[in-house]
């Protein structure tokens, strides 16, 4: 065989191996991880494989990883009303009553636009570290739009007012 010959059939099983390999990675990829799938595909196999215990596990804030299925540990619990909050440095703007009588819903999407990069940077930082603890998460509760009508709840200035038009407008502001 000559030199080109035997160049031509390295390529070819080359070729073959690699092709062969690749379905067999494939094949073990499981459908909850395979980004180009429908989402509810994705889901239902990743329900199809949690035990009854994983699943439960998961409905509290402190969701413990599941090491078997590659899923990491997550805290669901942090706050960003007016800023990311109990996570180190970062900016404070206004309660949100505050903001709400300037019924700039401009001006609220570009503070939630601020909170939020600062909110996903410090995240990737934290899972850089390895770290997922409380308050270092990417789920936060707010913004409050419960209508604020008694004066004696104590979270009112966390909310936009009593105005439903106005807490509905600024509500969608952050779709």
């Amino acid at each position: 065989m000559t030199a080109s010959e035997n160049g031509w059939w390295l390529r070819a099983l080359s070729l073959t191996w690699v092709s062969l390999f690749a379905a067999q990675l494939s094949a073990q990829t499981p459908d909850y991880q395979n980004p180009d799938l429908p989402f509810e595909r994705r889901v239902a196999d990743l329900l199809s494989r949690m035990t009854l215990e994983e699943k439960a596990s998961q409905m509290q804030d402190v969701a413990p990883a599941i090491p078997r299925l590659g899923i990491p540990g997550y805290n669901w619990w942090n706050e960003a009303l007016h800023g990311v909050a109990r996570s180190g440095l970062a900016t404070s703007f206004p309660q949100a009553i505050g903001l709400a009588a300037t019924w700039d819903d401009s001006l609220i999407f570009r503070m939630a636009t601020v909170i939020s990069d600062e909110a996903r940077a410090k995240h990737h930082e934290y899972v850089r570290q390895g770290s997922r603890e409380r308050y270092q998460g990417l789920t936060f509760w707010s913004p409050n739009i419960n209508l604020f009508r008694d004066p004696r709840w104590g979270r009112g200035q966390e909310t936009y007012g009593e105005d439903p038009f106005l807490t509905g407008r600024l509500a969608a502001t952050g779709r």
